[in-house]
């Protein structure tokens, strides 16, 4: 595949007109909007009266059809009504008016051929223009016409206007846009919605203990468990250590629990009979709704609650009356923040409970305006086509465009605002092809293709600026990385409280409870994965659905999976972080080597002005770092952060690295493959496991400096200490940090190639390496 030049993956910075204004440097002359100004005609058709009969029985099943050029949209009909009620919105783009007359028909519903019943017509010169926040003009009756022009029966209630996408009537209107796409389902796929995503508790059920158990077999001990199931996610404890009736587990099971809460928690204590092989003792079902809630680390009451368990008498099933009973503590968690996307990407640092919640500290604005070179993402009528819409993810608000109905240069130009507690966040900008709209995938099998994503932190922007930059949308496909288009997008962050924001620097990224009581690493796998996985289910349930595929590309779920790509990427990120170190060792050398003599003279004179002054050390440092930073003021960074080729080892990645990033888990691909894999695996851990050996080595050796593990070896160091501590106590600091800094600075003829004394001693020192299998 060949590969566009590096300089297409760029950012590029643009200069559009926004709201009818221009970006002059970072300032809007306009404060109307963050995106370009559209002009719509709008037709709002709203009732008629007195229709005419048309069908044999008198009666007429009518609705209204808006035609402007090649354009036509049609309400819905009623049924042998004469008096119909629609309060339906036309809008078409100016953009694509090639006529000069607009028609409202009104016609009857047939079975064979639609009649006419009469229509209405305006000049498109004389409609009025309405700029918002103006009043919404107001709908006013119209006698209905023939095709001469000669008034007949009815009358049409209408409004027609020009005006923009800040009109209140856009979000809800039939677009000229969508001219191919007809039905009230298809309509609803291409408007612009917003969700918000489900509110999600961390559920803690902690199981102390059961009384009064009654097994089947009283012969043997009991080996007994609790299971705990809410919707899909299913955990159990061990097995109690106390093989009695009266079994003790003191064990916490952490779930994800969604509001509104739909599903109870399903306890059973089951008690290990056989191998595969279990007995129910004992089974309770709790609704969520009804459990305590906690907003800190204040211990929660305990509670008993009785087990049911059921016996099948002659084919009936039947309750004992005798009941057991589960001794637990159960709880909402509403100080925790419950984590649904990646933790480099959060949108959202906010626990569950609202009573926790910070004032906002500013406001996120973005204006999704358009694409272009969209690459075509499937064929329709044997031509290459794309439907293209953007989801944007910020905290719970998730919000999606209207769907561009067969375009490569979509224009979208639409406005979102969030509200924003944390600058240390991310927002999510996906472009997606729809497959759901009439004509497409028939059964519901088809998914909506990634075009692209972009990813901006906010604290990477200046307040008060509007960025208007041009991303590309790169996609890694297992041919390599593809260049799917770009996106045009405004942002614009405003912070309300500056002393706020910067307050916000010295808090803990994540609430308290993270940090009183933290969950392990493996908790929290599970629980994200459980928290997307109700995210997902919860979204695709709306309506339109924001299907499965978009939420999980847009959470980057599967982004903890192996990929030899990303982990050569992130070796790379860590030479690159050490690069500063490594350059400041080699100058260093290059000054104790006497490279450049007059450098080196010059720090033999700050080193000495320093030793005998040691309490300009600390200025001096700080004062260094102070000049650094003004020095780099000059090149700061002037566009946001965006997906670089290069830094993700995209761009060069082997066919087979990408064809095993891919693959699904578990494998799908032959043996042949996965064993060449599996070696190639096995080469890479043995040469990390080398140097993590290495690592603990070097760890080990310094703990054996006073193990006496060496018993000779301790016993010289712990000599050398006591001569250290008089030889230190009786001589000047300055002595000891002049004479081992000249020692270090010390000309190359004055200097050996074999290694240093004390480091000879630290390599011969003991590990625990001779322990080793």
């Amino acid at each position: 595949m060949q590969r566009p030049p590096q300089e297409d993956f760029l950012l590029k910075e643009t200069k559009p007109h926004l709201g009818g204004g221009k970006v002059m440097g970072d300032k809007l002359t306009s404060t109307y909007d963050l995106v370009e100004q559209m002009q719509y005609l709008y037709v709002r058709v709203v009732k008629a009266k007195d229709l005419p009969g048309k069908d044999v029985t008198g009666s007429l099943d009518p609705y209204v059809e808006v035609r402007l050029g090649n354009y036509k949209g049609t309400t819905r009909h009623f049924e042998k009504k004469s008096n119909p009620e629609w309060s339906q919105v036309f809008a078409f783009s100016k953009d694509r008016i090639q006529a000069s007359v607009l028609e409202v028909n009104v016609k009857d519903k047939d079975f064979i051929k639609d009649d006419f019943v009469g229509c209405v017509m305006f000049d498109l010169n004389d409609i009025p223009k309405r700029v918002p926040p103006d009043s919404p003009l107001a709908p006013q009756w119209y006698r209905l016409e023939d095709r001469h022009g000669n008034k007949v029966k009815g009358e049409l209630m209408l409004a027609v206007w020009m005006g923009t996408q800040a009109d209140e009537a856009f979000p809800e209107s039939w677009h000229s846009d969508s001219a191919a796409v007809t039905g009230a389902d298809a309509l609803a796929t291409i408007r612009s919605k917003v969700y918000l995503s489900p509110k999600l508790w961390y559920l803690r059920v902690n199981v102390i203990e059961a009384q009064d158990l009654i097994p089947g077999d009283r012969s043997r001990f009991p080996e007994v468990y609790v299971k705990a199931i809410l919707g899909n996610q299913a955990l159990r404890t061990r097995v109690s250590m106390s093989k009695t009736i009266n079994p003790m587990w003191n064990e916490d099971l952490m779930f994800v629990a969604a509001e509104p809460f739909e599903e109870p928690l399903i306890l059973s204590v089951e008690d290990r009979v056989a191998p595969n092989k279990d007995e129910v003792l004992g089974r309770c079902a709790i609704p969520l709704q009804y459990i305590d809630r906690r907003l800190d680390h204040r211990p929660i009451n305990s509670k008993w609650y009785n087990l049911e368990k059921h016996i099948i008498v002659e084919g009936e099933k039947k309750e004992i009356k005798f009941a057991s009973r589960i001794h637990m503590r159960l709880y909402l968690e509403g100080g925790y923040h419950v984590l649904d996307e990646s933790t480099h990407y959060s949108s959202d640092l906010r626990p569950t409970a609202k009573q926790l919640w910070k004032s906002s500290i500013g406001v996120l604005e973005l204006g999704i305006l358009n694409a272009h070179g969209i690459s075509p993402m499937k064929t329709k009528d044997g031509r290459a086509t794309t439907d293209a819409y953007c989801v944007a993810k910020y905290g719970q608000k998730w919000v999606r465009t209207r769907t561009i109905i067969d375009s490569f240069a979509p224009k979208w130009n639409e406005q979102y605002t969030w509200e924003v507690f944390d600058p240390c966040t991310v927002i999510n900008i996906g472009v997606f092809d729809n497959c759901h709209l009439q004509g497409g995938d028939k059964s519901g099998g088809a998914k909506d293709s990634r075009i692209g994503k972009v990813r901006i932190r906010l604290s990477t922007l200046e307040t008060g600026c509007v960025y208007t930059h041009s991303y590309p949308l790169l996609v890694l496909h297992p041919t390599g990385v593809k260049k799917m288009g770009e996106i045009h997008l405004a942002v614009r962050f405003t912070c309300s409280s500056l002393l706020n924001m910067m307050h916000m620097y010295s808090q803990p990224l994540l609430p308290k409870m993270h940090y009183i009581y933290p969950l392990t690493v493996s908790q929290l796998d599970n629980l994200r994965h459980q928290a997307t996985q109700i995210v997902s289910m919860r979204l695709s349930r709306a309506e339109p659905p924001l299907r499965k595929e978009i939420v999980e590309y847009m959470l980057d779920v599967g982004s903890h999976m192996w990929s030899m790509r990303r982990s050569k990427a992130n070796i790379f990120r860590i030479m690159g972080v050490l690069g500063g170190l490594i350059a400041i060792g080699k100058w260093f050398d290059q000054i104790c080597n006497w490279k450049n003599p007059i450098t080196t003279v010059l720090i033999h004179i700050l080193f000495l002005i320093l030793v005998l002054y040691p309490e300009l050390i600390l200025p001096t440092i700080f004062l260094y770092l102070f000049l650094i930073g003004v020095w780099y003021y000059r090149w700061r960074p002037r566009h946001p952060p965006h997906m670089d080729t290069r830094l993700s080892c995209a761009d060069n990645a082997h066919p087979d690295e990408l064809d095993e990033e891919f693959d699904t888990f578990p494998t799908s691909r032959p043996p042949d493959i996965v064993r060449m894999r599996y070696d190639r695996m096995r080469s890479i851990a043995g040469r990390i496991q080398t140097v993590v050996g290495d690592l603990a080595t070097q760890g080990e050796r310094l703990q054996s400096l006073l193990s006496w593990r060496d018993p000779r070896a301790t016993a010289l160091f712990v000599i050398f200490c006591l001569i250290a501590a008089i030889a230190l106590y009786v001589t000047p600091f300055q002595v000891v940090a002049l004479v081992t800094g000249f020692y270090v600075l010390r000309h190359p003829r004055f200097r050996h190639k074999l290694p240093s004394t004390p480091v000879n001693f630290f390599r011969r020192l003991p590990a625990r390496t001779d322990c080793m299998l």
